[in-house]
């Protein structure tokens, strides 16, 4: 369920652009969606006026149809053009995974320092005589201090010195939120994402009080390749089991009239997950190797290539869940296009090099999706998937769940290994990861890696609130009854 109000209005956007594309009016009325979310003299929250609630409007449909700010080239172009070329587009992909709309970005500080009306005036004036840029001054009648932000350079070391605590730290939410200082302001003052740097949690789209961030969405390439004819399977992730008010062969059964021809769980192709780092875990140990990371998050990966290299030789080589459940989707309908469906940013990365992965949608966009088209879930005809998979699959979805279905699979032979779970990726723990590469020591011999904290069932894109969806999840995996301890691999 949504948390917050960007949130929402996330969703009702989506919503409302395919709602047009069902009824094929989205190039035809796409320009009066803008006049529609902020009528003439509706009140404008959080914004000046309603003009700039509709330019916020406009450049927020951009990546929902796929492109981003970089792509407006002519300030004069319609929504209606973008629409028009989004419909058309053929497997020309953005590479570029998040972006920032500019106009929502206007409303953060500039400098992380002020001055509060705690501050007493004092003889000391250690905040003046400590700042190396000459940037505080005092009101002549006060006493009081002030920060010239047109010098300061957000050092903080008036903020340090000050012995009444005057001087407050006002964060940058998207950079607050950020575990590897990816995300920063540009020349314009607007935040820019280095892509060179992000790891794709997802941290600073959802931190953003303005909704300024988003992902850059493939809802329609989707919805058109069905419209064409295309046969296109959907692999829906295990943390599908806590998104929806509804049995989860009736989300399967939603997916089915949106015009999915088949659904594959992704759950099957983590069972190939388990048993493939089950063998390789041993293999690492006997070998002599101190300890071995999982695989299957795509925003650890990103981190240990980008920011922690040292920790390459330490992380298994096994496919991610999504990786072999798209090869079992391929190998079934070679000529279809596979959609994976998740609550992970990260995962439109991992598609970028896996040529089995088409497209990929998240829970949230698949909300909307069903909104638009009209699809209630109570009401689908439930869709039951060919292959039932053990519990522990399923469980991937949540923190520990992984290292669970490790430790099952290898039953007796697990005994005397011992294993960690790590997740919540944050500058901390990043450091923790640091100091584990360097020095090859860790006190387990497998460490089970994910970045959202509870697991991906917490995904940044989820549709449901994180306790409402562990607390679904579980209670689905508890009606499971088919286990590893009763499983024989065929």
């Amino acid at each position: 369920m949504a948390s917050n109000n960007v949130m929402i209005v996330r969703h009702k956007l989506l919503e409302k652009l395919v709602a047009l594309w069902k009824e094929n009016q989205l190039v035809e009325k796409i320009d009066r969606v803008p006049l529609e979310f902020s009528p003439r003299r509706s009140q404008p929250v959080g914004r000046c006026c309603i003009h700039k609630e509709r330019a916020v409007t406009k450049y927020k449909s951009l990546p929902l149809l796929g492109w981003d700010m970089s792509d407006e080239t002519d300030e004069l172009t319609p929504l209606s053009e973008y629409a028009r070329q989004a419909l058309d587009r053929r497997n020309k992909l953005k590479e570029n995974i998040l972006c920032v709309i500019d106009e929502a970005c206007s409303s953060c500080v500039q400098v992380n320092y002020e001055v509060s009306n705690l501050c007493r005036g004092c003889v000391a004036r250690s905040c003046y005589m400590n700042c190396p840029k000459g940037a505080v001054h005092f009101d002549k009648k006060t006493g009081q201090a002030h920060i010239d932000h047109d010098t300061c350079i957000s050092c903080g070391i008036c903020h340090k010195s000050c012995p009444y605590h005057a001087i407050v730290y006002i964060p940058v939410p998207c950079e607050e939120a950020c575990p590897v200082k990816a995300i920063s302001k540009d020349e314009n003052n607007i935040e820019h994402i280095d892509e060179s740097k992000c790891i794709y949690c997802g941290k600073c789209l959802n931190a953003c009080p303005f909704g300024a961030i988003f992902e850059i969405s493939q809802v329609f390439d989707v919805l058109e390749a069905i419209r064409r004819g295309e046969q296109v399977v959907a692999i829906p992730a295990p943390s599908v089991l806590g998104q929806f008010d509804a049995t989860i062969d009736q989300v399967y059964g939603a997916l089915k009239e949106v015009g999915f021809a088949d659904v594959i769980e992704v759950a099957e192709g983590a069972m190939q997950t388990t048993s493939n780092e089950a063998h390789e875990l041993l293999e690492k140990l006997e070998e002599g190797q101190k300890f071995m990371t999982t695989s299957c998050c795509p925003s650890y990966i990103e981190l240990v290539n980008k920011h922690i290299p040292a920790m390459k030789p330490y992380v298994s080589g096994t496919g991610s869940p999504m990786y072999y459940a798209s090869r079992i989707a391929k190998k079934k309908y070679p000529e279809a296009k596979v959609v994976f469906i998740g609550p992970c940013i990260a995962k439109r990365k991992e598609a970028q090099r896996d040529e089995c992965v088409d497209y990929v949608m998240t829970f949230e966009e698949l909300h909307s999706v069903f909104r638009g088209l009209g699809i209630e879930l109570a009401q689908a005809n439930p869709y039951k998937v060919a292959y039932e998979s053990v519990c522990e699959a399923h469980g991937f979805a949540q923190a520990g769940g992984v290292a669970g279905a490790v430790k099952s699979y290898l039953g007796p032979k697990a005994d005397g290994i011992k294993m960690l779970q790590f997740s919540d990726f944050n500058k901390k723990s990043i450091g923790q990861m640091r100091a584990w590469a360097k020095t090859g020591k860790v006190d387990a011999q497998f460490i089970e890696m994910m970045a959202c904290e509870g697991g991906c069932v917490t995904g940044p894109s989820a549709y449901n609130d994180s306790v409402s969806g562990k607390r679904q999840l579980n209670q689905d995996l508890l009606k499971r009854t088919l286990k590893y301890e009763n499983y024989k691999e065929e």
